[in-house]
């Protein structure tokens, strides 16, 4: 009897070990489960925010971009070579204000009296007739009109075109060529209301693209140039 009381004492022993051992190990995996757990959710939370922030912080070229329209009237060719110049700077949208009659070189002597061109510059309220139209004129935000300087303002098909559409909420900036006289815009400034309004300036007939550049720097419209 008092042989066996050691033997069961051993046996209660390494039964408890057991045990003991056995619930150490289950604290241990359930605290690398939770750790590793939190981990994940930490790092999906980092992905998250992460994503946010960079989708929030990509601009929106259609809420910041401008887009730009050069109109031109051109009876010689000065004006015409001028706006190209401004609309390849500006990477804009190009448009011609073509006269539903064409002018003839006839219609262009200013020292007849009895000229087309004559009769229309002394009547303020004659209309030429344009061939064609801007399509998606509410589209701009910024329209540059260029014209040559006949009997010292715009010529009359400059004010049809002006009346042709609304210009409501958008920047328009003039730019005229003429051999020697200064740039007028005061007869076609009125066709426009709710308008930013910028007065340009007068190209020489040698003109260059640089000086077309350096003009259209000088405006601060934000526009990139290239």
């Amino acid at each position: 009897m008092k042989k066996i009381i050691p033997i069961l004492l051993s046996i209660l022993m390494v039964l408890s070990l057991a045990a003991c051992a056995g619930n150490s190990n289950n604290p241990s995996e359930s605290s690398s489960q939770n750790s590793t757990a939190s981990t994940n959710e930490n790092k999906t939370e980092s992905s998250n925010t992460s994503a946010s922030g960079a989708t929030d912080s990509q601009p929106d070229d259609a809420e910041t971009g401008k887009k730009v329209l050069v109109a031109y009237f051109s009876a010689t060719g000065t004006t015409k070579k001028l706006a190209e110049y401004a609309a390849d700077a500006m990477d804009a949208e190009l448009y011609e204000i073509v006269p539903q009659q064409p002018y003839t070189s006839a219609d262009l002597d200013y020292g007849d009296k009895n000229s087309r061109s004559t009769k229309e510059m002394n009547d303020p309220g004659t209309r030429p007739e344009i061939n064609g139209s801007v399509e998606n004129m509410a589209d701009y935000d910024i329209v540059f009109i260029g014209y040559p300087i006949w009997w010292g303002e715009a010529p009359r098909i400059v004010s049809t075109f002006m009346e042709s559409y609304d210009f409501s909420g958008k920047t328009v900036v003039t730019f005229s060529t003429s051999g020697s006289s200064g740039h007028n815009d005061s007869s076609i400034q009125p066709l426009a209301t709710g308008v930013n309004w910028i007065t340009g300036t007068r190209f020489a007939s040698n003109s260059s693209r640089d000086d077309m550049v350096e003009w259209i720097n000088g405006l601060g419209l934000d526009i990139q140039e290239k």
